[in-house]
């Protein structure tokens, strides 16, 4: 079975730790043992909702709020650009979802 590390037990996220899709996931760490299904495609790195995180609740990761969810993340989903911003640089909510990259910016 896949998993994902929950780093602290305030955690309402946990990090995936290789590429899984619509599949449960035993959680490590904080929360060791408990599962988890996916609700989609997550990629290594990237995190999931292990609770509901209601639209403007804190997403919280190593026990501190990392960002603001701006729509309602349901247990198992994606958290990222698409449903999340930071609360201190408005810049991220530019980046490409899949990438990660500037869309602000020419590359050439």
């Amino acid at each position: 079975m896949k998993k994902c590390y929950q780093v602290h037990p305030g955690d309402n996220v946990a990090t995936v730790l290789e590429d899984a899709s619509n599949e449960p996931l035993v959680v490590l760490g904080a929360s060791s043992g408990k599962t988890i299904k996916l609700e989609g495609a997550i990629h290594l790195g990237h995190k999931l909702a292990l609770t509901t995180i209601e639209a403007g609740a804190k997403v919280i990761k190593y026990g501190v709020p990392t960002g603001i969810a701006t729509q309602r993340i349901l247990p198992g989903e994606w958290v990222h650009l698409h449903n999340c911003r930071s609360q201190v640089d408005e810049r991220p909510s530019t980046f490409n979802t899949e990438t990660g990259a500037a869309t602000d910016t020419a590359y050439e």
